[in-house]
């Protein structure tokens, strides 16, 4: 008899319960049925898996081997029925959330709490997105949802957007840095001979797009946000950084704001989504999120 989930829940239920009768009675069967079960098992393997010498059946070595890497099976057998059950009540197994880098990521924390008291089981992908990434990711099926997306979507239609607020942007460089000493509001001649740190676009499928970058300035391209702040802290380059991100480093005086004649103007921020909305998860989300537009134009705003 080979192994089966059937044969794996027996004795799974056996080595809980501590004797065949209330395996039997958990598992609503005969005895006889799970005696036939654990006999059939042990000639197929060719092993003896319960010591029956004593009041409770034991399982021996070979047993606690079959049962310790069978379990993981079970639970894994048992997570694709209760994902089956819940796609067809309408619920995805999975809902993909793309946050721009642009956006502070926590801010959707308080979401996700009140989505997993709600639906425990349904499995959230967060990820990160920046420049034309994030309508790549919406359009090419990466995302389901997209947060903090920035610039027109592209044409073509079958999605839905909805304005967030707007991101202010702080030019910020290293305090060792020359640029840092110069009197007045900087002219973009200033800016020129400094290297800018940008944080790479992560479009798979369409025309980059890049921002705060003169003609002929040399560029530091870097993976994502965390990246660009930690070379700016080296003093590698200058470059604007949403203003919830510069703040700290702002207060610390490990970075300095600069004073631009032409500052760069906020950032507009999206909610993007393909439509029509099939799934619950995903209406969840639009629901939770319309509720919380105002919190999230004040994050976006303030980072706070």
């Amino acid at each position: 008899m080979a192994l089966t989930l059937e044969a794996l829940q027996v004795l799974d239920a056996i080595a809980r319960k501590g004797s065949f009768s209330a395996a039997a009675a958990e598992l609503h069967r005969v005895p006889s049925a799970i005696t036939y079960t654990v006999q059939r098992l042990e000639e197929g393997l060719g092993v003896t898996l319960f010591d029956r010498g004593g009041h409770r059946a034991v399982l021996t070595d070979a047993g606690r081997v079959v049962l310790e890497q069978g379990r993981p099976l079970l639970e894994a057998a048992n997570e694709l029925e209760a994902t089956v059950r819940r796609v067809a009540t309408g619920w995805e197994a999975e809902l993909r959330i793309a946050v721009d880098g642009i956006f502070p990521l926590t801010a959707l924390y308080p979401l996700l709490e009140r989505f997993y008291a709600e639906q425990p089981r349904v499995r959230v992908r967060l990820s990160r997105e920046v420049l034309a990434g994030a309508w790549d990711a919406l359009l090419d099926g990466r995302a389901d949802l997209v947060v903090g997306a920035t610039g027109e979507g592209p044409p073509g239609g079958g999605y839905a957007v909805r304005t967030i607020g707007e991101v202010p942007l702080v030019p910020v460089a290293a305090p060792g840095l020359p640029l840092c000493e110069l009197e007045g509001p900087l002219e973009p001649e200033d800016l020129r001979p400094y290297r800018v740190v940008a944080v790479a676009d992560t479009a798979r499928n369409r025309p980059e797009r890049s921002a705060g970058l003169q003609n002929g300035q040399p560029v530091l391209t870097v993976p994502d946000q965390e990246a660009k702040v930690a070379a700016l802290l080296r003093g590698l380059g200058v470059a604007h950084l949403p203003r919830h991100a510069a703040a700290p480093h702002l207060e610390s005086g490990a970075l300095r704001a600069l004073s631009l004649r032409d500052p760069m103007p906020p950032v507009p921020t999206y909610l993007a989504w393909r439509t029509p909305v099939r799934g619950r998860a995903l209406h969840w989300f639009l629901e939770a999120l319309a509720e919380e537009e105002p919190l999230l134009a004040r994050l976006a705003g303030n980072g706070g």
